[in-house]
């Protein structure tokens, strides 16, 4: 097992690793939208141990779910999405906003176990 993106969790609940699709169904450096417990999640394969979830909602344009079309990029070592719609850029593993610090993307744990991304979520 190999967990390859690693945030802290906001609160304390119960959470389960969530199977979301096979390594081998993403492009490197490409997002997908993935529909997990009817939550929309952004997955990005950078490579093949490497993986981010973010949420697909955009938070700068009233939530439209767009971000796994942004443009994958890096600040340093830092990698990022950018926007597609107003470019504001993310840092993927923080959600941090570089270009508007009242903004934030939501993260999610990620792993890959036997060649499937698995996505941390509240347990249901």
């Amino acid at each position: 097992m190999t967990i390859t993106q690693a945030t802290a969790r906001p609160d304390a609940a119960a959470t389960d690793w969530v199977p979301a699709c096979r390594v081998d169904d993403l492009e490197p450096s490409w997002g997908e939208a993935v529909l997990l417990r009817m939550r929309q999640i952004a997955v990005f394969l950078l490579s093949p141990r490497e993986v981010y979830a973010v949420a697909h909602e955009d938070p700068a344009a009233d939530g439209a779910p767009v971000m796994a079309r942004g443009i994958v990029g890096s600040r340093g070592d830092r990698p990022t999405v950018a926007s597609p719609l107003h470019k504001e850029v993310y840092d993927l593993g923080t959600g941090e906003c570089f270009s508007d610090p009242a903004l934030a993307l939501r993260t999610f744990r990620t792993r890959i176990v036997g060649g499937f991304i698995e996505i941390e979520l509240e347990a249901e």
